[in-house]
């Protein structure tokens, strides 16, 4: 089962490489974040005629996130647990019918600049409700996926200037320490499975000539719960699409699993 995380920063801006990107790399499962479209404006007949069964939970103008998936979903939720006044579309979630079930989450995590600020404590809040549902997926013992854009830099290593970061939310010690709090849950972090070198990014910004110069940011995670981390086979970071005409400021990460 290959599965994608993609960032496409606008389902309008963005259908002409959207589409052309379904059908040369056909994933079984994409997970999209900023679709910034309603759920009733989502273009879901062009991806239906591709074959793929199509969930989302949009928000009109800002976030929204969706399921495309060319295998069966059941269980389908939408929204975080833990606030039910939290009306950002930042969450979705549901089974995976391969040759095994996998729980697959869909989430585009709070930026949460300027920092401080009410942005940012909504940013830590909801790392807090994310650790909560992470917690409930562990004790369900079965496979599931935790991907999208955490809005997180990691570590030092996953950008190319840290010290560029230093005081914006995305490497804030909190936001970094809140991302760790889930992985010590007994969560693997599907990229850095695979290697542990520095210069793998996922983000450029459009400004300054970044990808020009290479000044990225890795920000688009895969969290695996131990059942899942057993099925991997395989992960990896699509940079080329950043090269592309009219490209998101995103690429997609995928992950293979024997499922």
């Amino acid at each position: 089962m290959k599965i994608a995380t993609f960032n496409i920063n606008g389902i309008k801006a963005r259908i002409e490489q959207l589409t052309g990107w379904l059908q040369d790399q056909s994933p079984d499962v994409a997970l999209l974040q900023e679709i910034k479209s309603q759920d009733d404006g989502f273009p879901r007949e062009i991806f239906e005629d591709m074959g793929y069964r199509v969930e989302t939970h949009g928000q009109k103008s800002f976030n929204g996130v969706a399921i495309l998936s060319k295998l069966p979903l059941e269980d389908v939720t939408r929204g975080l647990p833990g606030d039910d006044g939290d009306e950002q579309a930042r969450w979705i979630e549901a089974t995976v019918m391969g040759s095994r079930a996998v729980r697959v989450c869909g989430l585009y995590l709070p930026n949460g600049n300027p920092a401080p600020g009410p942005k940012y404590d909504y940013k830590l809040a909801w790392m807090d409700r994310l650790q909560t549902r992470a917690r409930a997926l562990l004790k369900a013992e079965e496979p599931a996926v935790m991907a999208g854009d955490y809005n997180v830099i990691p570590q030092d290593e996953d950008a190319a200037r840290p010290d560029a970061w230093r005081t914006d939310a995305l490497a804030l010690p909190d936001s970094r320490a809140a991302f760790r709090r889930v992985l010590n849950l007994g969560f693997t972090e599907a990229f850095r499975a695979r290697t542990r070198a520095p210069g793998h990014y996922s983000f450029w910004d459009y400004q300054a000539g970044a990808w020009n110069r290479n000044d990225g940011i890795r920000i688009d995670h895969v969290l695996l719960t131990p059942q899942a981390a057993d099925l991997l086979r395989d992960c990896w970071i699509e940079r080329e699409m950043r090269g592309q005409d009219k490209p998101s400021d995103h690429v997609p990460v995928w992950v293979d699993l024997d499922a």
